[in-house]
């Protein structure tokens, strides 16, 4: 009953004079087993003493009528009857077959307990929560306890009871697993929280509210917020969607790390962060924890998930549906802030997708900060020792829902979650999609990371071979932050770094799978098919190129035999995303017309492991075809070489892509990219500056394949959209982020109807929407001063010249396509 003190009190040390039996009973069958078993000696079998023993409902009035006010020191010990559902397959669980019964086997009525006390007496069994002296109660609780001796007797009596329930809960874990760990009077005990209660009068005094109705609203937040779960629900929601998505993906989970996870989590609350790729993460991952013996999350979710039946479901399998935005709104910040607290300190682990919602791309969002800003104040205000954040990648080899998304990003509007959505989400599971792959990262420790007080916002200087130029980059900070006005600017960095860590450690284990290879391999040529042994030519310097790095894959060996890969080929062609021509001599495979933004969606889910490779190849050509009045060499100096020419370019696109991927700081931004020229060509060092880039060029194009234009070209692209909609526009004008994406969207179309854009993967809101963030990093979208002619025609200069660049790196990129054995066949250079 006492939590933190190192364990329960020792009766054999000093044997209690009487013992007070809590008795948690809700019907008189309970009380009748509960009695006897004390009758029977029990009890004093399980303390080991044999003092007396008074029997006391588990009631508030109870406890403060007749144990409250004692003047003895009595040991108090809570006592339930625990019962258990029948075992099936060495596993006792609820199904709905037991329901069919009108009776929940976890909580039979009084007639169920009656008979299954005489035909299943294995069903039951009478647990003790750890028990406490009654001094160690009101040291435990001595605000409680205080408000005793001025004639308040009920709030150190709900303290007590809230302690007894307690101390059941864990002892029932021990007997039915770690699975069923879930919390009890929740809203009742923060309510009662003297910390909490000060704060909301703090809140009335500076809004000038009165008290009694912030308290209300405290109460009506915590009510809408906290997760109300069951055991019950949980079993039969479990066995009702298990099946949906069984006969859907094959789960391919490595659960190497787990057991040493799970030691952990008796120490530290968990915070899942997986990757957001569909509606269906949150049962995936659930599963697999469920299987290996973690607790229940709880699963941070929208409100518009909150929809009749699956809103009343999903609370009580442990969702806290949280508001969209509650910026300005005190006491609903402050009830967040205190339920995430809570939930940290008592150790139950909560889940939270970390991108804001489901990636439209296939690759990793930009984090949002808000939810880690209210972990970052529980541990800084140490109400948990630590919290450990667990990066988790959920990877699929194909998915159903991925047609509403695509329609998304050409334009389209989200459909809104409803029972319509609900069941075309149900028939769409019937269909079969192959693996899905869930992986864990190594843990990361809030407390060691928020307490580095590095600033991420301005990188120290890296000392590395090579003349460059600084890029002077800095993260977006444009997200509203719910605890900004609180935070400081090393606070909200330190928060920044914590969720960058989180992105690395996702992308690190999301492994490569087959899918993601084959549409790299028909993404790469240009409105032609390919036959199985030019994909094969593709993909096989590809696996080698993987295999040298030791990246982490999926089945893609099988891509290797020819049979299995046609199987792969089939399959995306069931999913209309490859089409099939099989009417002349043999088979030819293409991207399916308008699929693009599909087949994109797979490549990127492993498009973060080439991108290194891709910004070397621009830079080398970069290197090799620089002049010497170049801006480039001219900005690094007048003794700038081709190694000199290429670093610096290389430092421009990682610039560029900064919204797109999460790179490493430079100086291990330049190891990996000198790793990867060491894979090129292992003697790139010892060879002459002047020649470097047309000789590390060769090396490259003698490697079998070029990655550029599968990898960055999108991207590109649709920065030139967006840099090119900025240039027309009138510099004094202001910009509305909608209707600006709204017409890249538009004017993307025509570019694409007019070939200046390579294909339709590069019309996409959310890759729009990245772009116009680098555009507003790099100062070019808040409109100038109307009255200043110098500064509008400053601004307007920047524009074009940042679409100049931009025209640059798509040339180099059609460049490296040319190079590429896949497009140097009889004469196409696309």
């Amino acid at each position: 009953m006492i939590e933190n003190l190192g364990g329960a009190p020792s009766p054999a040390d000093d044997p209690p004079e009487s013992v007070v039996a809590l008795v948690d009973s809700t019907s008189g069958t309970e009380r009748e087993l509960v009695g006897r078993w004390i009758a029977e000696g029990g009890l004093a079998a399980e303390l080991g003493v044999g003092a007396p023993v008074t029997q006391l409902d588990l009631d508030a009035a109870a406890v403060a009528g007749r144990l409250t006010g004692r003047t003895d020191d009595p040991l108090v010990v809570p006592v339930r009857v625990l019962w258990l559902p029948p075992e099936r397959d060495g596993v006792r669980r609820v199904t709905f077959g037991d329901l069919a019964l009108l009776t929940n086997p976890r909580r039979p009525n009084r007639l169920a307990q009656r008979r299954l006390v005489g035909r299943a007496p294995d069903r039951h069994l009478v647990l003790t929560g750890t028990p406490a002296r009654l001094t160690q109660l009101r040291a435990n609780h001595p605000e409680a306890a205080a408000l005793h001796h001025t004639g308040s007797a009920e709030p150190f009596a709900r303290a007590v009871v809230r302690a007894a329930v307690v101390a059941l809960e864990r002892a029932e874990r021990t007997v039915i697993g770690d699975r069923y760990k879930v919390p009890r009077l929740v809203a009742e005990e923060i309510m009662d929280s003297p910390d909490f209660l000060r704060r909301l009068e703090r809140i009335a005094d500076e809004t000038g509210t009165d008290p009694q109705e912030v308290a209300r609203r405290a109460e009506k937040a915590l009510n809408e917020l906290v997760a109300a779960q069951s055991r019950t629900v949980s079993d039969l929601f479990t066995q009702a969607m298990r099946p949906v998505h069984a006969s859907t993906w094959k789960v391919d989970c490595d659960e190497s790390g787990l057991a040493a996870l799970r030691d952990l989590n008796r120490r530290y609350p968990l915070v899942f962060l997986p990757s957001h790729r569909s509606y269906v993460d949150a049962f995936v991952l659930g599963d697999v924890l469920a299987r290996n013996d973690f607790p229940p999350n709880h699963v941070v979710g929208g409100a518009n998930l909150r929809f009749w039946p699956m809103g009343p479901i999903a609370r009580r399998t442990g969702t806290i549906f949280i508001r969209r935005s509650f910026a300005g709104d005190t006491v609903y910040q402050a009830v967040v802030e205190e339920y995430f607290g809570y939930l940290l300190a008592r150790r139950f682990n909560l889940e939270w997708y970390f991108e804001g919602g489901r990636t439209r791309t296939g690759k990793l969002r930009p984090p949002r900060y808000g939810l880690l800003n209210y972990l970052a104040a529980a541990v800084r205000r140490d109400r948990v020792a630590d919290a450990l954040l667990v990066p988790v990648s959920i990877t699929y080899e194909r998915l159903n829902e991925l047609g509403a998304i695509a329609d998304e990003q050409a334009g389209g509007r989200k459909k809104p979650e409803g029972l319509a959505w609900m069941a075309r989400y149900v028939r769409n599971q019937q269909h079969s999609a192959g693996h899905v792959y869930v992986r864990f990262g190594d843990p990361i420790s809030a407390r060691d990371r928020l307490a580095t007080h590095g600033d991420p916002l301005t990188e120290p200087p890296v000392t590395i071979p090579l003349h460059r130029t600084d890029t002077g980059e800095r993260p977006d900070r444009a997200e509203p932050d719910p605890l900004g006005e609180q935070l400081g600017e090393r606070e909200r960095a330190a928060v920044q770094r914590l969720a960058f860590d989180v992105a690395v450690g996702i992308n690190t284990v999301t492994p490569i799978t087959a899918n993601a290879l084959v549409t790299l391999a028909l993404l790469g040529v240009h409105d032609r098919a390919l036959t199985l042994a030019e994909v094969c030519e593709v993909l096989n310097p590809v696996m080698d190129y993987i295999g040298k790095r030791g990246l982490p894959r999926g089945e893609v060996a099988k891509l290797r035999d020819e049979k299995s890969l046609v199987v792969v080929l089939e399959q995306l062609s069931l999913a209309k995303v490859v089409t099939i021509y099989r009417g002349g001599v043999e088979p030819v495979y293409a991207i399916e017309p308008g699929a693009h933004l599909e087949a994109a969606f797979y490549r990127n889910s492993a498009v973060h492991w080439f991108v290194d490779r891709a910004i070397l190849e621009l830079a080398i050509l970069a290197a090799v075809e620089a002049a010497p009045d170049d801006p480039v060499a001219g900005a690094i100096g007048p003794d700038a070489d081709a190694l000199d020419i290429g670093w610096a370019e290389a430092y421009r696109l990682r610039d560029l892509l900064k919204f797109e991927f999460f790179f490493p700081d430079r100086a291990e931004f330049a190891e990996r990219i000198t790793a990867e020229m060491l894979l090129v060509d292992p003697a790139w060092r010892s060879r002459p500056r002047n020649t470097l880039g047309s000789e590390i060029l060769a090396a490259l194009t003698g490697s079998g394949f070029m990655m550029a234009h599968r990898v960055l070209r999108s991207f590109f692209d649709a920065q030139l959209v967006v840099a090119e909609r900025l240039a027309d526009r009138d510099p004094t004008a202001e910009i509305d982020q909608k209707e600006f994406i709204a017409e890249c969207v538009s004017v993307g179309k025509q570019m694409l109807l007019q070939k200046r854009l390579h294909s339709t993967e590069s019309v996409s809101t959310e890759l729009f929407g990245s772009a116009l963030k680098l555009a507003a990093n790099h100062g070019l979208v808040e409109a100038a001063e109307p009255d200043s002619e110098k500064s509008a025609t400053a601004l307007a200069e920047s524009r074009r010249d940042f679409a100049g660049r931009l025209r640059t790196i798509g040339i180099r990129i059609s460049q490296a396509a040319a190079l590429d054995p896949s497009n140097r066949t009889e004469g196409r250079t696309r």
